[in-house]
């Protein structure tokens, strides 16, 4: 079974690179597949089918308790498997047992209290931490960004590859231009003096290394957050990535405990600061669903509870 697991695993990564998923979906789709193999004994998935499924997403959700979008994402990944890998779609996989999905508000933060933990990160968090709640990104949003990605004379940032795939425009806040400008200026100087960081060309996207070899040596495809360390890409080659997003997670947890805010917090808090700030300041949710890049308005609705602009202008009887 090894062997053919091998070849499986193989086939998988073609497949998914040849349809553009990100690497951060590929280890998480392989994972769930692996976990589906070893969960029915190392049986082959031509094997297996809707009984299998079936099996193992319930014994996730009633023994594992896991999350409902985490038996979402370990279904996505079978459904990839049998309809993208192995081309034998699946039907109907039968009643499973689902993981409740409870209803939570999220946790956000007032301007000060961003502000507060924003003050306490180091160059380039910071900067990092003033996009995702200036401009509403996502952690991961953030640390992709390239040099080219920035439209200074249109103050818009270009977020490729976001969630879902997806490309789209935000804001880019005017406050962080000068300093964003001068970061640029840094690398830039840096660049054109071959300094180190830039001996080994960026990581790039898909099959665009071979279409343009030089790419990852221009200015404009270099990242705006670099990782201070090389890496090996899609392709085995030494490359230098973006700086990584779990550094950016740990010093914001940090600065979070340092500011003494007393909330939850994390990067995401950020992002749903951002939006409950734009409808408090009376700005139309079909934007700030655009600027989120959120697929379906009812996400963006959840940030009218928490302001509770959800209650149709209802009062309450003490005034």
């Amino acid at each position: 079974m090894e062997g053919k697991q091998l070849r499986l695993r193989d086939q998988f990564r073609d497949v998914i690179r040849v349809n553009h998923y990100s690497i951060r979906t590929e280890k998480s789709y392989w994972y769930w597949i692996r976990y589906f193999i070893r969960f029915h004994q190392m049986k082959h998935p031509l094997d297996m089918g809707s009984r299998e499924i079936n099996e193992f997403l319930t014994w996730l959700a009633v023994h594992r308790h896991v999350a409902a979008a985490t038996q979402d994402q370990a279904l996505n990944s079978l459904v990839f498997l049998y309809d993208k890998v192995l081309d034998r779609p699946l039907g109907d996989i039968g009643d499973v047992v689902r993981s409740k999905k409870p209803r939570k508000l999220p946790v956000v933060l007032t301007h000060d209290e961003a502000m507060r933990i924003i003050e306490r990160l180091n160059h380039p968090d910071h900067l990092i931490a003033s996009l995702m709640y200036g401009s509403g990104l996502r952690v991961t949003e953030a640390c992709r960004l390239r040099i080219k990605d920035l439209d200074f004379n249109h103050q818009v940032i270009t977020v490729r590859d976001g969630k879902g795939a997806k490309d789209r425009t935000t804001l880019l806040p005017t406050p962080l231009v000068v300093p964003l400008q001068k970061h640029i200026g840094d690398l830039q100087k840096a660049w054109k003096q071959k300094d180190e960081l830039y001996q080994h060309p960026v990581s790039l996207p898909y099959a665009l290394a071979r279409k343009y070899p030089n790419a990852g040596n221009s200015l404009e495809w270099q990242w705006l957050f670099p990782s201070p360390s090389l890496s090996t890409d899609n392709l085995g080659n030494v490359a230098r990535h973006h700086r990584h997003i779990s550094s950016v997670q740990r010093a914001v947890r940090r600065a979070v405990s340092e500011a003494g805010v007393g909330k939850r917090a994390g990067c995401h808090t950020f992002r749903h600061t951002f939006a409950t700030e734009l409808l408090k300041r009376g700005n139309d949710i079909r934007t700030v669903q655009d600027l989120l890049g959120h697929a379906d308005l009812r996400t963006t609705q959840i940030y009218t509870h928490v302001l509770g602009q959800g209650f149709a202008g209802v009062r309450s009887p003490l005034g």
